[in-house]
Parts: structure tokens; C-alpha cells; sequence
């Protein structure tokens, strides 16, 4: 008779001992919570070298770049708790209506217990302890596992949480995507996965195996509309700046853009002089420019040349574009015109520093082409007319809208941050964030004796039924 050998999950034990302790953690006040924000806040602040250096290792990121995208957004998040974490805890009282008079009722918010926060490579630091800080002001505890791809920070991920944290409140795992796998097999009270839709159906798959609640931060097509009307100086900056930081490997990146057909070609000759102004030294951009970074690995170079290629192939026209250096996965900005709808560019999410552009001769042309794709994580909409901007928010679903500036949202402390449906779903930042981690419990208390809910009792009689009847009427 053949047995059939059980292997123990290698994170098991780790998961148990979060478990105890995230039982103890219950009883522990908002003020400790505190104090174990400003420490961790101290020491993120305290070892900005070595952040650097390894967002370098692994990017190209500049300190500069990466104090921006990284370092700043977990300070901001980290303040932002420490801050507003005394009212955030606090029991929501809640009214009641005639028919529960005598109650008093609120909303308590309590830890979720053990966390998985499986951050992306994309902005590495920055998504990954982003979405601990939220877990950690909710009083869990967490095992985030960064991803494989930036090894150095990874590894320095997990050397600033040893220093700093018990392994039974917060501990790091390194690995591939089968170390993801083990993890996922382990029940979770919740998940946060930041990354791409199809991984992120993967851990939707596994949570459900738990029925772990979900946070999924996952990505798409975000669409950037520019009118007639626009200032076409401040859109061609910003819109630089939005699609091609990080070398356009941003998850809220501008990914297409539909423009008025009578101003396509001015604002194309202004975001080509943007984009080299803002990126390049000496009006050249080039592997030695210090303000561009790398794209991860060459398999993700090949993916998006290969996008190129198909646009032109089907028409399209390069209207900006310069040597690319593979061994160095140096990436040279591309701005493409005339792009085919049905191209491959125009089908998945480009993650990389192509634009491509597609004009339009009437406004009803706009709305066919976005509504036609998933729901995208941001929207952008470029134009001095209020109208115009609140006809294309209204028609359109998306994850946000920001209008006449892009990928500013993200860093807003007060808005909510997630998708919709295939861009995710969930919502981080600020409160967001706390509330994601946290059980929204009622909590109802009520009086001695006599009470309205009593008038309800059997045996169902005709005094029953009058006042039944009754509170269907006027209550």
C-alpha cells in the first residue's frame, strides 16, 4: 500500500507564532501602536543611504528619485499615521432609528490578526512597507514577502525589519514566486497584493481556499484625454513626468493618450522637448543620464520593444526615439503617433517608457475607446473646460481621476488608493489603509426591561401584527 508523504508548510511555525501573538496584540493600546510607528519612522529616515544604494543596485534610481518615490511616500504614510491614529481608533457612534429605541450602538474597528503583504518590484520599498504601515497602525502583525526581481532591496527589506521588529510582529521572506506559493497555503486573515492582474487572480484563488479577505492593488490602461482647450505646456511636463519616472514602469503611469487632432502636433514637438529636458543632461538622453533609470530585466525589454515594433509595423509613427542599450536594459523614451487601436500596445498594459498617441477629430470618439477596455487605476483628463471634465468622470469608471496633472493622487494622504474590478479592488492610504486591515465591528448594547424589539415576540397575534403593521406604515 502506497502512503502519501505530508510535507509541513516551512512558514507554519512562523505563521503560529504571529498567531499567538496577534491574540496578544488585541489588548494592546492605540499609544503603543504609536510608539511603533515614530521608532520605525526614525530608523526608515535613519538609513536613507542604504536605501538608496540598493534601489540603485536594482533600478538605476537616482537618491534623488528614490527619496521622491520611495522614501518620501512610507515618511508621509508613516507621519500621516502617527498623527491621525488617536482618532482613527475611536468607536464610531452611529444613530438609531425609533424602532431600536433604548439601544446605543457603534462601530468598533479591531485587527484583522495575521497579515501577507506581497509587494511588487516596480517601486519596491515604497509598496511594500507602504502597505505594513497601515497593517501595523491596525494593531496586526504581517509577513511581507518582496519580490525576487530587486534582490537588493529585498534583502534590505528584510535586514531593516530584523534590526527593528520581533519576528512575531513583522518578518520578511525571500523567494520566487513558489516561496509566494507556500505562503499562500498558510490562512491569512488578510492579503495585500500589489502587482499584475494575472498574479493577482492567483492570490484571489488561494485567499478564497481561507475565505482570507483581499486587498488586490494590480494595474491596467489608465487613459490621459487632452482637449483644445488644455495648456498644452503644463500637460506636456506633466505628462513627462507621469509616464516616463521610473522609466514608465508605474502602475498609475499615463499609459495612452487621446488628444484633439488640432493640437496633436504642437503638443507632441512640447513633450518631446519635456521629456528631454526633464530626463536627459545636455539635451541628449542618454545611459549616462542620471535622472533616468533601467528597465528590471531583459525579459521585460524584449516585451516592450516587441510592442513597439507591432505599432509600427501597423502604421504607427515614431516621433520621438533614440539609441537603447539591451546589456544595459537602457530603455530610450518613444512617443508613437498614429497608433492602431486594435495594435498589441493598445491591448496590454505597455509598463515602459512608450507612449503611444491617438488623436481625435470629434468628442464623441473619446468614450467607445476607454470604455472598450477594463476599468483602468487612474484616469487623466487634460482641459480648462469644467464640463468637459465632469461629462468624461461620470461616463468613465475608473480607480481615480486627476485632472490637469498626473500620478499626483497616489501621494494624496487623504484619498483612497485602488482599482476597479481588473485594475483591483480595495483601497489603501491614510484611513483607507487602516480600515483595510481593520474589522469594522457593531457593537449594539441594550437597556433593562421593556424594550421595542419585545412588542415583536411570539406568539404572533393580532397585537403583533398592528404593530407590525404599524411600523411598516410610519417607521
Amino acid at each position: 500500500m502506497q502512503t502519501e508523504t505530508v510535507v509541513e508548510n516551512p512558514y507554519r511555525q512562523l505563521f503560529l507564532a504571529q498567531q499567538a501573538n496577534s491574540i496578544s496584540l488585541r489588548a494592546q493600546s492605540w499609544k503603543a501602536r504609536r510608539k511603533l510607528l515614530k521608532g520605525f519612522l526614525a530608523f526608515v529616515t535613519d538609513n536613507r543611504s542604504r536605501i538608496h544604494q540598493a534601489l540603485n543596485a536594482d533600478l538605476g534610481k537616482s537618491e534623488i528619485e528614490t527619496d521622491i518615490s520611495e522614501v518620501y511616500p512610507v515618511v508621509t504614510e508613516l507621519k500621516h499615521a502617527i498623527n491621525n491614529l488617536s482618532n482613527w481608533v475611536q468607536p464610531e457612534p452611529v444613530d438609531a432609528p425609533i424602532t431600536f429605541l433604548g439601544t446605543t450602538s457603534e462601530v468598533q474597528y479591531e485587527p484583522k490578526g495575521v497579515c501577507l503583504i506581497i509587494g511588487p518590484w516596480n517601486f519596491p520599498f515604497n509598496l511594500t512597507l507602504g502597505p505594513l504601515v497601515s497593517c501595523l497602525a491596525a494593531g496586526n502583525t504581517a509577513i511581507l514577502k518582496p519580490s525576487e526581481f530587486t534582490g537588493n532591496t529585498s534583502r534590505l527589506i528584510r535586514e531593516l525589519v530584523q534590526e527593528y521588529f520581533q519576528e512575531d510582529q513583522v518578518a520578511v521572506i525571500e523567494g520566487d514566486a513558489n516561496t509566494a506559493a507556500q505562503l499562500l497555503k498558510l490562512p491569512f486573515d488578510h492579503i495585500f497584493f500589489t502587482g499584475s492582474t494575472a498574479v493577482g487572480k492567483i492570490v484571489m484563488r488561494a485567499a478564497a481556499d481561507h475565505l482570507s479577505s483581499v486587498t488586490l492593488e494590480l494595474g491596467g490602461k489608465s487613459p490621459t484625454v487632452i482637449d483644445s482647450s488644455a495648456n498644452l505646456h503644463d500637460a506636456a511636463k506633466r505628462i513627462a513626468f507621469g509616464k516616463f519616472l521610473n522609466v514608465g514602469q508605474t502602475c498609475v503611469a499615463p499609459d495612452y493618450l487621446l488628444i484633439d487632432k488640432t493640437v496633436e502636433r504642437e503638443f507632441i514637438e512640447l513633450l518631446q522637448q519635456s521629456i528631454i529636458s526633464l530626463f536627459g543632461v545636455d539635451g541628449h538622453l542618454t545611459p549616462q543620464s542620471p535622472h533616468y533609470g533601467r528597465i528590471i530585466n531583459s525579459r521585460n525589454f524584449n516585451r516592450i520593444d516587441a510592442l513597439v515594433q507591432d505599432a509600427i509595423r501597423l502604421g504607427a509613427t515614431v516621433e520621438l526615439n533614440g539609441t537603447s542599450d539591451a546589456a544595459q536594459r537602457f530603455f530610450h523614451p518613444v512617443i508613437l503617433s498614429g497608433v492602431a487601436v486594435d495594435s498589441k500596445i493598445m491591448a496590454e498594459e505597455i509598463f515602459g517608457p512608450v507612449l503611444p498617441i491617438l488623436s481625435y477629430t470629434h468628442e464623441d470618439e473619446i468614450l467607445p475607446i476607454i470604455q472598450s477596455r477594463p476599468k483602468p487605476l487612474a484616469f487623466y483628463i487634460f482641459s480648462t473646460r469644467s464640463a468637459f471634465r465632469q461629462k468624461l468622470t461620470d461616463a468613465v469608471s475608473a480607480g481615480a481621476v486627476c485632472m490637469n496633472d498626473c500620478v499626483l493622487q497616489f501621494s494624496h494622504p487623504n484619498l483612497p488608493f485602488g482599482g476597479v474590478n481588473a485594475s483591483g479592488f480595495g483601497k489603501a492610504h491614510g484611513r483607507h489603509g487602516f480600515l483595510a486591515f481593520s474589522n469594522e465591528k457593531p457593537v449594539l448594547k441594550q437597556k433593562r426591561g421593556l424594550t421595542m424589539s419585545s412588542f415583536l415576540y411570539p406568539p404572533f397575534n393580532n397585537r403583533v401584527k398592528r404593530t407590525i403593521n404599524l411600523m411598516l406604515r410610519w417607521l
